[in-house]
């Protein structure tokens, strides 16, 4: 195989640097650009669009078409799975446009860069094993999506951020679940119970208050609290008589050493 020269490889340098600039096309102006980043984005190119765009919010941030350019960028930054560019971005819209006519994406989109980034590689488990990791993005995308309808209830985004809502919601009343069941085998009862708590005070539409009952329940007997734990037993019965921690009005506890608590014994 024949070498390859030292001019050849400049050439190629070159060549590669000059499609580089004109990716980003940094002599072109305002329309052209935005113009040609339009086609990038219509045509799938996310990692060109994105380059396009910085040099387009860059050079020209007062333009005619840099507010649409700071809304597209943020797609694009989501598009290349840019989740924490994505969401700078969208802040960084809302703050220095919170009057635009569709800052409510912005809002949306910041929740959904977030939901996406908690679900990175979490497809396929179940959700009482997604509730076991790391929630921080999660609980960054409910508080997102949970603003976007509270400010915008009438928004075209509000009514799938309003799913992903309950979605959201249940993974991270499991999550709070997981640690109050570490506590009750540790016999840290009354972490287990302010936990059990603040489910319920949190996440009252939650189909994880009524083991947040349970949770209670166990704790209380873990205390010896008998008095306390049947108060709480007898709402567990009546929200939920199926709970797996019954065996009709009996409380089977399970990682307390504790004798069984019938409602009415």
């Amino acid at each position: 195989m024949r070498a390859i020269s030292l001019a050849a490889l400049s050439l190629a340098a070159a060549l590669l640097t000059g499609c580089a600039s004109n990716e980003a096309a940094p002599d072109l102006q305002e329309q052209e650009l935005y113009q040609k980043a339009q086609t990038s984005l219509d045509a799938g190119r996310y990692s060109t669009a994105v380059t396009q765009l910085e040099a387009l919010d860059t050079r020209f941030p007062f333009g005619s078409y840099a507010q649409q350019a700071q809304l597209e960028l943020i797609y694009a930054y989501y598009k290349v799975d840019n989740w924490e560019a994505a969401r700078a971005a969208a802040s960084r819209f809302i703050r220095l446009h919170p009057d635009h006519p569709q800052v409510d994406y912005a809002y949306y989109m910041r929740g959904l860069a977030a939901y996406q980034a908690g679900r990175f590689s979490l497809e396929g488990l179940e959700l009482i094993d997604i509730s076991k990791r790391d929630l921080g993005a999660s609980r960054d995308a409910y508080v997102d999506f949970g603003e976007l309808v509270r400010r915008y209830p009438d928004s075209p985004y509000a009514a799938d951020a309003r799913q992903r809502i309950v979605y959201l919601r249940n993974v991270l009343a499991r999550s709070e679940l997981q640690v109050a069941d570490f506590y009750l085998r540790k016999g840290a009862y009354v972490a287990a119970i302010e936990r059990g708590r603040w489910v319920i005070e949190h996440y009252p539409q939650s189909t994880a208050t009524r083991d947040a009952l349970a949770v209670m329940v166990e704790g209380y007997l873990g205390m010896d609290m008998r008095d306390r734990a049947r108060d709480v037993l007898a709402t567990l019965i009546e929200n939920d008589p199926d709970n797996q921690r019954l065996e009709g009005r009996t409380f089977e506890p399970v990682y307390v050493d504790a004798r069984p608590l019938r409602l009415d014994g």
